[in-house]
């Protein structure tokens, strides 16, 4: 089957969500407000709090204004989160912890967010020079990412959980707090609270 050319192939724009082109508005009028304004975002909507008193000249221009950096604000947000969904921002991060911490010797042949790992926050292949995240921190803090990943760049260096591991590991100011979090995850989980490389099944 011959294939058509790729120039007369259409081009998909990609589509903006509801809430970044024109998202619905509701106007709250309350009389304890004398003075301000607030606009916060419910669902895909705008909910605007304005004195029962205010101008609807007044209240449209505050509309226009807060929307818009509601707007600007959440689009943002999404454009960062799709960011840290993708496998270049872990290179980066692991790049950094390894200069930062582990005078730059960890180098991972590859690092990868994965659906797979269920019962670890991550693993680490020293033969290959492999990383594998857990998809689960995705959302986590970056500091709990960047410990998860720190931990498996110790492991490219030593293999076990022995002194040497504990040291390299312990060069972050990090590691007890991030592993309080992923306690506290694990918890969440129905899982017991176990260290970033371990199961948590």
């Amino acid at each position: 089957m011959d294939r058509a050319n790729p120039a007369e192939e259409p081009v998909e724009s990609p589509v903006a969500p509801a809430w970044a082109q024109n998202p619905p508005v509701e106007v709250r009028r309350s009389a304890r407000r004398r003075k301000t304004v607030s606009a916060h975002w419910s669902g895909d909507s705008v909910v605007l709090q304005v004195p029962a008193r205010m101008s609807a000249r007044e209240v449209k221009r505050w509309e226009t204004e807060l929307v818009a950096k509601l707007v600007a604000s959440r689009s943002r947000a999404t454009a960062a989160g799709r960011r840290r969904s993708s496998d270049e921002y872990l290179g980066e991060r692991a790049q950094h912890l390894s200069r930062t911490y582990l005078d730059g010797r960890a180098r991972p042949t590859s690092i990868t967010w994965s659906s797979r790992q269920n019962t670890r926050w991550g693993s680490a292949t020293p033969a290959t020079g492999s990383i594998r995240i857990s998809d689960r921190l995705r959302s986590a803090p970056e500091w709990v990412i960047d410990s998860v990943v720190l931990h498996e760049l110790c492991h490219l260096l030593e293999a076990n959980h022995g002194p040497a591991f504990r040291a390299l590991e312990a060069r972050s100011p990090d590691t007890a707090k991030a592993q309080a979090f992923l306690d506290g995850a694990a918890w969440a989980l129905r899982s017991p609270a176990e260290e970033p490389g371990q199961s948590v099944d």
